[in-house]
C-alpha cells in the first residue's frame, strides 16, 4: 500500500469517527475530495478488517469492531477510560446511579467508560476492570447475543468463581441463564457479584445488528427494593442502550421490552 493509501485510509476513519449517525460513500467523497473509486477500494478493505461497518438498511459506514478493540486494548494496558458517549451520561444523570459500558474483547469484557452518579459505587467497578462473564450482568447481557461458540469459549477462558451463595458458577448454569436474557433483552444481577449490589444491563447493537458492548445501570441494593425502582432502573438501561445502538447505524424494530437483533440465541 502506497503512503498517499494510508493517508487515505486514515482521513476516512476520521472522517466515520467524527460521524456518529455514519456516512455514505457520496458524503465522504464530498467531504474528503476521493475520488469514489479509490473510494470503494479504501472502504472493502476496512471493511474486510472490521474496522468500518455498512449498513445493510442505510448503506451507511460506521466505526466497526476492530477500530472498537483497539480502544478497548489500550483501556486494558493503560487504564485510561474512552469518554463516556452521552446515553450513558443521560442515564446517570436521570437515575442518580453508576452506569457504565462494557466491551467483549476477545475472550475479556472489560469496563470501558464509567459515569458515577450522586450514589457513587466507588468500589464496586472501575475502568479497564475485567467483568466476570458468569457472574455480571454486563457480561452476559452481551454474552447473551454471542453463537454458543464464543459463549463457550468465553466461559471456558475464566475460572467460574462462585462470589456469593448467588453466583452462578457452573457453564451449563450460566448458559441457560443466557437463553433468558435474551428472551426478555436485558440482564439483572443481584446479590452475584456483590452483596448489596444491584445491577440491570441491557444491550448495545452495532450498524450490523451484533452486539458489541453493554450498558449497565448499578445500585445499592438497598436503594432496589421497591419494584417501582427496579422497573424505572431497569427502563432508563434499555433506552440509554437503544439510543446508543441507533447513534451506531443499528436500525432494526424493536419490541418493547428490548432488542431482537438477528444471531441465534445462545445456547
Amino acid at each position: 500500500m502506497s503512503t498517499d493509501s494510508y493517508t487515505r485510509t486514515l482521513r476516512v476513519l476520521r472522517a466515520i469517527a467524527a460521524h456518529s449517525r455514519g456516512m455514505s460513500l457520496q458524503q465522504l467523497h464530498e467531504e474528503l475530495g476521493i475520488p469514489i473509486g479509490s473510494l470503494h477500494r479504501v472502504m472493502a478493505a476496512l471493511v474486510e478488517e472490521r474496522y468500518v461497518t455498512r449498513s445493510p438498511t442505510n448503506r451507511r459506514y460506521f466505526l466497526g469492531p476492530a477500530f472498537t478493540e483497539l480502544s478497548t486494548m489500550a483501556v486494558a494496558s493503560q487504564g485510561t477510560a474512552v469518554s463516556p458517549p452521552r446515553p450513558m451520561e443521560e442515564a446517570a444523570r436521570e437515575s442518580g446511579e453508576t452506569v457504565f459500558l462494557t466491551e467483549l474483547t476477545g475472550t475479556r469484557l472489560l469496563c470501558v467508560a464509567l459515569v458515577e452518579g450522586i450514589h457513587p459505587l466507588r468500589l464496586f467497578v472501575r475502568v479497564g476492570q475485567d467483568m466476570p462473564p458468569h457472574a455480571a450482568a454486563s457480561a452476559r447481557s452481551i454474552l447473551a447475543y454471542q453463537t454458543p461458540e464464543t459463549v463457550a469459549r468465553v466461559l471456558r477462558a475464566q475460572e467460574l468463581t462462585a462470589y456469593t451463595a448467588d453466583t452462578p458458577h457452573t457453564e451449563e448454569h450460566v448458559t441457560a441463564h443466557l437463553v433468558q436474557v435474551r428472551m426478555q433483552g436485558f440482564d439483572v444481577c443481584e446479590n452475584e457479584l456483590d452483596d448489596d449490589v444491584w445491577a440491570v444491563s441491557a444491550p448495545v447493537f452495532g450498524s450490523t445488528g451484533q452486539t458489541t458492548s453493554s450498558i449497565t445501570l448499578a445500585a445499592a441494593g438497598r436503594r432496589m427494593r421497591d419494584p417501582l425502582a427496579r422497573t424505572r432502573a431497569t427502563e432508563t438501561a434499555l433506552r440509554a442502550a437503544r439510543t446508543l445502538s441507533m447513534e451506531q447505524g443499528y436500525t432494526s424494530p424493536t419490541a418493547p421490552n428490548g432488542f431482537r437483533p438477528s444471531p441465534e440465541p445462545a445456547g
